[in-house]
């Protein structure tokens, strides 16, 4: 008699790279047993979480940013090839900026002192996409261990200098305000220049640091001989200039740039010459600008156009809540339609669920009281509901729920705007009080479902989440918070943990579901052995 390859045989289900341990040793900070994590999960779990020097519900600004500096020294040591490929995933695909930054000082400088060589190099220049951030890196590294600059910190800055200062990044931000300028980066780690054009900048860049008028020599830089001869232009000859964008994007010009330049107010017309040429992030976060200003609804159109072309939204690498946040500063409705398809496109990867699914939404006080960073007013729960939103409008059976101390159900009808959807889910915080039951919500509201995710800084006040949920059906907790407890056994089969504001995590799910381990994100693209 077969005992193993009958009909009734079920393939085991794959694993998340998330690893947590097989009982619980601790507490979560709402006092429910807490299951502790491997070195890499709580590393991964804090980045994807982590707004360098803030605080969060749970956590003081200091204790978190310590216990993310130990973490990454720990890995950096053990296994730096790992943390080289996290922090250049962090950077580039997730869109942090400090924590990839911190990871990649506070590796090298432990590595160094363990006597580790060889990988420090190409670690320093995976933290750094953008050409304020080599000043950024040594500004911070000076902070914490003093002036000295190891040679694999030069060198790696010395590889993110090269690529990264140009022209255009130059004008942008090489300004008075930064403490270290390009200058300074440049007299420090002596980068190599790539050709003629990139040593004329650097002498550029020294020149201006040091008002050395003799060796301004901008034949060689285009963009800034064009930024000089409009600088050149008399006041009240400026505005005429407004009829010419093309000549703006050639001399570098943006928005804030020209708002300087002008010397008096960005009116219609500033606004629609400098349009084109703006980024799709600076064209979101100004578009109660553009409504004060009155510009006009064909420049509108063009913008909007720009909103709903997924390449865009795409190379824009914004996260989804960024498109909320947009919305909900928006004065004008014209704007609506574009910015609710630029959210559903900046989550274009997640799969449509097939089966019955159940997707529970915290909407506790840690969700609703403090917002990500002390510069934005997102909080945890619009982020989350955004996810749960869009999982619930692409899956075949979805029940959607919001919970605390009890549960409501929010329903979505097909087709539904995802942006309006969100902010009646939202709108709907305490009506179930403030209290984080993640056990007790997932057995009042289970009903056979084909999987469970809750989307929750994982803090619960009970325990049994696990055994909340069938042993043979996926549980997928996806981690808001990042904090040291965790809410259940995560790497057990069909208990997977996720992180991060991005839908790359999500790829993961249908490879789980066809009994595959799933890798950390940055490995997702690589063939399976």
């Amino acid at each position: 008699m077969s005992k193993f390859n009958t009909t009734a045989t079920k393939p085991a289900t794959g694993q998340g790279p998330i690893r947590a341990e097989a009982t619980p040793s601790t507490r979560t900070h709402e006092g429910a047993p807490g299951y502790r994590r491997d070195v890499k999960s709580e590393l991964f779990l804090l980045a994807v979480a982590n707004f360098v020097s803030e605080d969060t519900f749970y956590e003081k600004a200091g204790e978190r940013d310590n216990r993310f500096a130990n973490l990454v020294r720990q890995v950096a040591v053990s296994n730096v090839e790992w943390l080289t490929a996290f922090v250049r995933w962090l950077r580039n695909d997730a869109n942090m900026r400090s924590a990839p930054l911190v990871a990649a000082a506070e590796g090298v400088k432990a590595r160094l002192d363990a006597g580790a060589h060889g990988g420090n190099r190409p670690l320093v220049s995976a933290a750094m996409a953008r050409a304020d951030e080599p000043g950024e890196f040594v500004a911070y590294w000076r902070s914490r261990f003093g002036r000295s600059l190891p040679l694999p910190v030069k060198n790696g800055l010395a590889d993110a200098v090269r690529q990264l200062y140009t022209e255009r990044s130059l004008l942008k931000y090489d300004t008075d305000s930064k403490g270290y300028r390009f200058a300074d980066v440049i007299e420090t780690v002596r980068p190599k220049p790539i050709d003629e054009r990139q040593n004329a900048l650097f002498e550029h860049a020294l020149a201006r640091r040091h008002n050395r008028d003799e060796l301004f020599r901008l034949g060689g830089l285009p963009l800034l001989r064009a930024r000089a001869e409009l600088m050149a232009l008399p006041v009240r000859e400026r505005r005429a200039v407004l009829t010419d964008s093309r000549r703006l994007h050639a001399a570098g010009m943006t928005w804030e740039a020209l708002s300087a330049w002008l010397d008096g107010p960005m009116d219609r017309v500033a606004w629609e010459a400098v349009i084109p040429s703006m980024g799709l992030m600076a064209l979101a976060r100004n578009l109660r600008n553009f409504d004060e200003a009155g510009v006009s609804d064909e420049v509108a159109a063009k913008v909007a156009a720009r909103f709903v072309d997924p390449d865009e939204v795409a190379r824009s690498r914004m996260f989804p809540y960024r498109w909320l946040a947009a919305y909900e500063q928006a004065p004008s409705l014209r704007w609506a339609h574009a910015l609710d398809k630029a959210l559903q496109a900046s989550l274009q990867n997640l799969p449509a669920m097939p089966g019955r699914s159940l997707i529970l939404v915290d909407t506790s006080a840690s969700m609703t009281s403090t917002s990500f960073s002390a510069r934005s007013k997102m909080t945890p729960v619009k982020a989350a509901a955004v996810f749960g939103v869009v999982l619930a409008a692409k899956g075949e059976q979805v029940d959607l729920y919001g919970f605390a101390d009890g549960v409501f159900l929010h329903q979505v009808g097909k087709g539904a705007s995802v942006i309006r959807e969100v902010d009646r889910l939202c709108k709907r915080v305490g009506e179930v009080g403030h209290g984080t039951q993640i056990a007790e919500s997932i057995r009042t509201t289970y009903r056979g479902h084909d999987r469970v995710f809750v989307f929750s800084d994982m803090q619960t006040m009970d325990g049994g989440v696990t055994s909340a949920v069938p042993k043979d059906v996926p549980l997928y907790g996806f981690n808001l918070g990042g904090y040291r407890p965790a809410a259940f056994d995560a790497g057990r089969p069909n208990r997977i943990e996720f992180g991060g504001l991005t839908d790359a995590t999500f790829r993961m799910v249908p490879l789980i579901e066809a009994g595959r381990d799933a890798a950390w994100p940055w490995e997702m693209t690589q063939p399976s052995s």
